[in-house]
């Protein structure tokens, strides 16, 4: 999720077309072309400027109520239901083939990711292997980084990390680190413990298919759980 301004100019954006499966962003306000998983233009007056991150989760409704009670949901368009992707459009897109394709071993085109840009680098994670093993802790350009699932089984947050944590089987509390005891939650909040009330610092995820996440991040690692 991008900001709409940049270097003080509000911008008005339209979709322009479709690029290996990912669109392109044009700006009313001046013509420039940009990119939607790096929020990056790539042609026109602003090429080389890039949209100011937006922190976003993507969430089970369930989840995200219990977090939001009062948050409002977008209705759809009446006139233009006919036109939505059916609910089970992951399920055909998977089928569907690609036109670029990165051999990586264990790794198919399609495989979902969770993508991390973060300290100059960028590494992918298999978002079932991530399930399964409902807590991560990596390491990333020397920062300890850490990937949490929520308590759907589903929804993934990661954090900058300053310590090993471990999972626990509480709730709301979903992990411990090994410096003090600290229990923690799900919004990265020490909620028992010495570090009560301490929150740790949000790293973005963009959870893509492993061609498009590989191809626009060509130097990106990828994590593997421990045998």
């Amino acid at each position: 999720m991008w900001g709409r301004e940049v270097n003080g100019l509000r911008l008005t954006f339209h979709l322009a077309g479709i690029n290996n499966q990912n669109f392109l962003m044009r700006d009313e306000e001046t013509g420039t072309y940009w990119q939607q998983i790096s929020g990056r233009a790539i042609s026109g007056p602003l090429a080389g400027q890039s949209l100011p991150v937006v922190r976003c989760d993507e969430l089970t409704f369930a989840l995200w109520k219990s977090e939001q009670p009062d948050g409002t949901v977008l209705q759809d368009v009446a006139a233009y239901v006919p036109d939505y992707a059916k609910k089970d459009w992951d399920v055909h897109m998977r089928k569907t083939p690609t036109v670029l394709s990165y051999a990586q071993p264990g790794l198919a085109a399609r495989d979902l990711m969770l993508g991390i840009s973060a300290f100059g680098a960028a590494r992918a994670f298999r978002y079932e292997a991530v399930l399964k093993e409902k807590l991560v802790v990596d390491r990333l350009a020397g920062q300890r980084l850490l990937l949490v699932v929520g308590s759907d089984g589903q929804s993934v947050r990661a954090f900058r990390a300053p310590s090993d944590f471990y999972r626990t089987d509480g709730a709301p509390a979903l992990m411990m680190d090994a410096a003090t005891g600290s229990q923690w939650n799900f919004q990265g909040c020490a909620i028992e413990g010495p570090q009560k009330r301490t929150c740790l610092e949000s790293i973005p995820v963009i959870k893509d298919y492993w061609f498009d996440w590989r191809h626009y991040h060509p130097d990106t690692s990828v994590w593997a759980p421990a045998k």
